[in-house]
């Protein structure tokens, strides 16, 4: 009793405006996951490296002068090159895409070092500098971050129904048969992954700009939390509009799954759970989520079996009546 009557509801409906602005930047995260894991069906785990490029550049940009929003497209070119040397590693070199990812992440963590002169951390302050996105200035935050994912959102709509962002998604659907088509597969890949992991690259600038630092390690774990979103958008999509879903409202709902799973975040903490096990929750989170469309198409199918079966037995049944022969 002496639990609950700690947990103060105030507390967690205070705390549940920030939690929803750094769910929005975690939003803009995963739907770059949405691009390598989805459309490319590769599992892209260079985003935990540029995700902290990104913060890094923009960071230390901010501190060099430039304007907080140019320091954001930085990062979104620089991002853009990490994807780059992925994709190069796995195309040009014969490199599995994870092998390829895991390569990438660990020359990047040397590289973000260097980017940041060789410190592990790097604040920014909101008081000297304009910043695009704080959480001292929580409703404007909200307010960017919803904007920013719509007008990325409507870049990828456009996009991918494009020549070009058409090959791609076939590309990932099936690469032979796109190969057949004349197809340049290989190239389709590189740009997949630069696109990825330069928009995974803007959000660590605007997480970096939200928090107020950079820190060598703000992109660990970052691929387990986009594919969070990713799962939970998705699952939560398809059960409110099924069919009805197309592939805005599929971005959306991306974008969506990464302000849920940040507001679980926030209910964790606020019921005062250990947070050392939130990587834990996370993966639980993610592997359920995973597993539901699965289980749930097998369970189709094993109904749709048995009704054919029990259909068949009353074929048969009802013709050997006919017959006057014993069922």
């Amino acid at each position: 009793m002496g639990y609950f009557a700690s947990l103060n509801p105030a507390t967690l409906l205070s705390s549940m405006p920030a939690g929803i602005a750094q769910g929005l930047i975690w939003g803009v995260m995963a739907l770059g996951v949405y691009i390598t894991f989805r459309l490319l069906d590769i599992a892209d785990l260079s985003v935990d490296g540029s995700f902290t490029t990104g913060g890094a550049v923009a960071v230390m940009l901010i501190l060099a002068g430039w304007n907080p929003w140019a320091a954001l497209l930085a990062s979104l070119v620089v991002g853009l090159l990490c994807g780059t040397a992925t994709g190069i590693l796995h195309t040009l070199l014969g490199i599995p895409a994870i092998l390829a990812g895991i390569l990438t992440q660990f020359a990047l963590y040397s590289i973000n070092l260097a980017i940041m002169g060789m410190k592990a951390n790097q604040a920014v302050s909101v008081d000297k500098f304009s910043l695009s996105i704080s959480s001292r200035r929580v409703p404007p935050a909200i307010a960017t971050g919803v904007l920013l994912i719509f007008v990325i959102i409507c870049i990828l709509y456009i996009y991918f129904g494009t020549e070009s962002g058409s090959a791609m998604r076939a590309t990932g659907c099936n690469p032979e048969m796109s190969k057949a088509q004349g197809i340049n597969i290989g190239f389709m890949k590189i740009l997949g992954l630069a696109i990825s992991n330069g928009v995974v690259a803007y959000a660590g600038g605007l997480m970096a700009q939200f928090q107020g630092f950079a820190d060598i390690n703000m992109g660990r774990g970052a691929i387990v939390i986009g594919l969070a979103a990713v799962i939970i958008g998705e699952v939560l999509g398809e059960a409110l509009l099924g069919k009805y879903l197309n592939f805005f409202g599929r971005l959306s709902f991306v974008a969506l799954g990464g302000v849920i799973y940040y507001l679980v975040v926030v209910l964790v903490l606020w019921m005062k759970l250990n947070s050392n096990y939130l990587k834990l929750l996370t993966a639980v989170v993610v592997a359920v989520f995973l597993a539901v469309p699965y289980l749930r198409s097998h369970s189709k199918a094993s109904f749709k079996r048995a009704e054919k079966n029990a259909r068949r037995a009353d074929g048969k049944g009802g013709r050997s009546a006919e017959k006057g022969e014993e069922p």
